[in-house]
């Protein structure tokens, strides 16, 4: 080539020096990669020392590493997997973060080419990008600058377009790639603040050209990851100590001290149950924005007229993990946040899915159990949900109890008829919510009227005496004021009511049960979800008519707005019937106990039956947890 020097290091600084095209500098560096085989390294070792420095370069160094970088690109096809693994070595650990544009451009160019090459190096290639996710540790302040969030940007940019270059010229990369991402986020993923830029651009994955062929695997693997890290959190980290008061007694109206961000509906959350419990711990805070960015490309589908897609994701990897996880507190916040953000069609969707579950004698007791009582939470506190859906879903519950109970002709036992006492607590808690929004509309106060649920109340199986007793007079005392039962019904609610064996047995072998959607305590998530949720602080009961004079129709609507019309669901086409006769319930001895959220040591597993104030927050109790 006409330019022999003493050594490596100066050929290399050569190609910089003498006025070389481009296919001679390919040459050159062919020269070096052939010369392996041959037993003469000098000038490969050389190579691999450019390739491999790691100290602040000078402009001199900058021009010779994209030189080398850019004729490697073209002599990719001399490069040899076993003689030359320290080279490939060296470029695998090249991190983008650390360079200017100009050698990110002929680093993305190389890595490009080395894939397209071989099949050999496209999971190399891939991993190595994948790698380039998060920055080094090093990075963590200096991201919180300007100039961090401009590099973050160069980086990631080439990153993804590197990824979808590839993914277009070998067919088999983007399954590749999914595994990777997803193999990746195991080991990264407590990293603490950099854990978020993983999840971003995993998001920006789901969300980008290649969404068809890897955001499925990725949405689930990450609806599983945040149910890994909510179920790290135990209870543990929100109660204190202090069980000696009553829950109801440690209820908390507004509060001086509440901070700027926290309304007056904080007042739901008792002090034992503060999000100030959570304050420090770092699982929670990663948890919380990681949660937050879900919410966020939740907003984005929605807005580019996906959601719909999503949700289907979201709903298979609801069913399949979160609806039977333990002790499960905020995961499930992700697929009640894409409800809010289309009620008429993922919002029934997920309402209609959690019915079809409970009436089923396909699914475990279990799962029909924790199914009923998502549904009960769900459709408590989903404020954009309508009365009428809320009418025909109740009327599901009611009919199917219903035909439980003319199977059955039986003592009280809540091991042996669980699936129905829950079906029960689902019937009155939602009521406590709902009832009075129901009685506002003609329409849907006549159906409430001809629901059986006085029959299933009564029943002999005596559910009143099995369901938390804090549900059950509430229930009671909204139901007498709203005259929703016969005088006959009226007088043998009030002999159970008035029962010692009612209050021990009600409130020692009681179903244990929890609802699941109770206010979120992770305070930026709840900043998200508050538009959409209904606080017990905002629900009229019926007897607040009779306390206090009476309430518009107004008050009402703007706490459950009838978004739904009138005939769009058919109460007739949602109705079903089932014969549970002969599911299998002997799997599932300690069902009740898997149930709970609720630590066993809380005292209440000790107290006798509460007497429920006026003003309840039913589902904030460690009864209900």
């Amino acid at each position: 080539m006409g330019v022999e020097l003493e050594n490596g290091q100066a050929q290399l600084h050569d190609m910089e020096d003498v006025n070389l095209t481009d296919a001679q500098l390919i040459d050159f560096v062919r020269g070096f990669l052939s010369s392996v085989s041959l037993g003469d390294n000098d000038g490969y070792n050389q190579l691999v020392g450019v390739i491999h420095h790691r100290d602040r370069l000078s402009p001199d160094d900058v021009a010779l590493l994209v030189t080398c970088l850019k004729a490697l690109s073209g002599a990719v096809s001399c490069i040899d997997i076993v003689l030359h693994e320290s080279l490939l070595a060296a470029i695998f650990k090249m991190s983008l973060w650390d360079y200017g544009p100009n050698v990110m451009d002929a680093l993305i160019e190389l890595i490009i080419s080395l894939a397209v090459s071989s099949g050999k190096y496209v999971d190399s290639c891939l991993d190595m990008l994948v790698n380039n996710f998060m920055p080094p540790y090093s990075y963590k302040d200096f991201l919180k600058k300007p100039h961090g969030l401009t590099r973050k940007d160069e980086v990631l940019s080439r990153v993804h377009t590197a990824l979808k270059d590839i993914s277009d010229l070998v067919p088999l990369a983007p399954l590749r790639l999914e595994q990777i991402v997803v193999h990746k986020m195991q080991r990264v993923f407590f990293k603490e603040s950099l854990t978020t830029i993983y999840v971003e651009n995993m998001l920006r994955l789901e969300k980008g050209a290649m969404s068809e062929f890897v955001g499925r695997k990725i949405l689930t693997a990450l609806v599983d990851k945040l149910l890994d890290l909510d179920v790290e959190i135990g209870w543990d980290d929100i109660l204190q100590d202090d069980f000696s008061k009553g829950i109801f007694e440690m209820e908390l109206e507004d509060d001086d001290e509440t901070t700027d961000d926290i309304n007056e509906d904080s007042s739901e959350l008792p002090r034992e149950l503060s999000r100030k419990s959570l304050g420090g711990n770092v699982i929670a805070e990663t948890l919380d924005s990681l949660i937050v960015l879900t919410f966020e490309h939740l907003e984005s589908c929605e807005r580019d007229g996906r959601l719909n897609e999503v949700f289907d994701i979201l709903l298979l990897s609801f069913q399949r993990t979160v609806l039977t996880a333990y002790k499960s507190k905020f995961a499930q916040f992700v697929i009640f946040y894409a409800c809010a953000l289309d009620p008429d069609v993922c919002g029934e969707r997920f309402a209609v899915s959690l019915a079809d579950m409970f009436v089923s004698c396909n699914d475990p007791p279990l799962t029909r159990m924790s199914a009923v009582s998502y549904l009960a939470s769900y459709l408590s506190r989903g404020k954009f949900l309508s009365t009428t859906l809320v009418t025909t879903i109740l009327k599901r519950l009611v009919d199917w109890c219903l035909e439980y109970g003319k199977t059955v002709d039986a003592d009280p036992n809540p091991k042996a008829h669980k699936v129905f006492y829950s079906g029960c607590q689902a019937i009155m808690y939602v009521l406590c919510f709902r009832m009075r929004s129901i009685l506002e509309i003609p329409r849907l106060k006549s159906q409430l009227l001809l629901m059986p649920i006085g029959p299933v109340l009564t029943h002999r199986l005596s559910p009143l005496k099995v369901c938390l007793p804090s549900i059950v007079e509430e229930f009671l005392r909204q139901a007498k004021v709203a005259n929703l039962f016969t005088p006959s019904e009226t007088f043998i609610f009030n002999g159970l009511l008035e029962s010692e064996y009612s209050k021990t047995y009600g409130g020692i072998e009681r179903l244990d049960m929890f609802f699941p959607f109770d206010p979120c305590l992770l305070k930026t998530c709840d900043r998200y979800l508050r538009p959409h949720f209904v606080y017990w602080s905002m629900v009229r009961p019926t007897y607040d008519e009779e306390e206090d004079g009476g309430s518009s129709d107004e008050d009402v609507a703007e706490v459950f707005p009838d978004r739904i019309e009138e005939n769009l669901m058919d109460d007739e086409a949602m109705a079903r019937s089932y014969d549970d006769r002969d599911f299998d319930l002997d799997e599932f001895d300690s069902a009740l106990n898997k149930m709970s959220i609720t630590p066993r040591n809380s005292l209440q597993y000790q107290r006798d039956f509460v007497q429920m104030p006026s003003r309840i927050r039913p589902s904030m109790s460690p009864e209900s947890l």
